[in-house]
């Protein structure tokens, strides 16, 4: 069966079976961890500019908590499910537990097209989806986060609703807020840093000189042009390809990453770059390249194009953009594949290093946030690795076995199997 029919949240557990069946997990355990304990599923009354009131449906999935307070961002997109919610509440907990950090695993959203809403409308419904689960979050219960279609301010509307429904400042309940409201130096480009140093490790295993390799990234948002001009300015990689919704483009003589997302944001595309040729995003992902990171959506990477990759490593900065059938393709194939919620845990991991300035009302110098990261992810990387070679198995497994078996010692240890 073509694994494109299974939805996310099916992806995820099939992920997780194969974790279980390897550490051979008793069934409770393996039953209790392949379901969300929680799910809110709220109606969101907003009254929009033109007079009427629109009714939106929400969602907050509290997968699982052993290790600490659920963790998660909200997104705001059209085509949001509760489905896609659950999975990635899953890869949440996994991921929080892959970079050892104190946190559960927990995600959010809501039906809603923001790119059509006035920013008083976005703001209402960010306010009233806090209405609605005020009282299943907190600093200590379940801390939220930006995720697709939210930003900062949107946080910062969020941090003061709850403010005002609890009677007092409460900064540490949402992340990724503004600097003048408790976030923190780093933030912005966080997820892209993080699996930047996941790279570096990735590199020193593979012997990749990081200054001669040749780069192409799939997607052109946050991560992906961070992640592009990270490795162009801090490493001197060379990026060849870059692509968005609507296309790509290609240098072999390399991008500019800082001149494309300027062409981006004055066009709204990568697409038609003066100083490069146009490629579908298919060319893109099959490029002879050192490495690929995939920055966009979910199911980039089937069993349709797995063998048409070239690339040495695949740096994933994207949710579930590898199936499992291409997972498996790929590790024959000998391409070394840094899993998403490896790679690209970065964002939560400077998400924790928030909340715990905002808990001690002490903030860090952006250096040491940077340092702090670079610690965190290089570990991660280290003991996944470790996993990945005694095993004899791809890291995407040996990522599963390490974060799978930290959240059920802290469910043995607390009692609850």
């Amino acid at each position: 069966m073509d694994n494109k029919v299974l939805s996310s949240f099916e992806i995820t557990q099939a992920q997780l079976d194969r974790a279980a069946e390897m550490l051979h997990l008793e069934p409770g355990i393996h039953a209790i961890l392949r379901v969300p304990m929680r799910e809110l599923h709220v109606s969101i009354p907003v009254s929009m500019d033109n007079g009427e009131v629109k009714v939106f449906e929400g969602f907050r999935v509290q997968y699982n908590n052993a290790r600490g307070p659920f963790k998660g961002g909200i997104r705001f997109h059209p085509e949001e499910t509760i489905d896609t919610v659950r999975a990635l509440a899953a890869w949440m907990t996994w991921k929080c537990a892959v970079v050892d950090i104190p946190f559960g695993g927990g995600k959010g959203g809501v039906i809603c097209n923001p790119k059509e809403m006035s920013n008083c409308e976005v703001e209402r419904l960010s306010r009233g989806y806090i209405d609605a689960i005020w009282e299943f979050i907190g600093p200590d219960r379940d801390i939220p986060a930006p995720d697709v279609y939210t930003n900062p301010q949107v946080m910062a509307w969020m941090m003061d609703e709850y403010s005002k429904l609890k009677g007092c400042s409460s900064l540490a309940v949402i992340t990724g807020k503004p600097l003048c409201l408790g976030g923190s130096a780093g933030r912005g480009d966080a997820t892209a840093r993080g699996g930047l140093y996941t790279i570096v490790e990735a590199a020193k295993h593979l012997n990749i000189d990081l200054s001669a390799a040749t780069v192409a990234v799939e997607g052109y948002g946050n991560a992906g042009s961070n992640i592009a001009i990270l490795m162009n300015s801090i490493l001197g990689s060379k990026i060849v390809a870059v692509s968005d919704s609507k296309g790509g483009v290609h240098n072999v003589h390399g991008l500019d990453p800082d001149k494309v997302l300027r062409h981006k944001m004055e066009t709204g595309s990568v697409i038609n770059y003066s100083e490069a040729e146009n490629l579908s995003n298919e060319e893109l992902l099959e490029s002879a390249i050192d490495i690929l990171c995939p920055a966009a959506l979910e199911n980039t990477i089937t069993q349709a194009n797995a063998s048409k990759i070239r690339a040495k490593m695949i740096a994933e900065l994207a949710n579930g953009p590898t199936t499992p059938e291409a997972d498996e393709v790929l590790y024959d194939n000998g391409v070394f594949v840094i899993p998403d919620f490896l790679c690209n845990a970065g964002g939560v991991t400077c998400s924790y290093f928030e909340w715990v300035q905002n808990i001690h009302n002490y903030y860090w110098e952006e250096e040491e946030v940077h340092q702090r990261l670079n610690k965190k992810m290089a570990k991660a990387f280290q003991d996944v690795l470790s996993e990945s070679l005694e095993r004899k198995v791809s890291m995407r497994i040996a990522a599963y076995l390490v974060a799978v078996a930290r959240v059920v010692e802290a469910m043995k240890v607390r009692g609850w199997v």
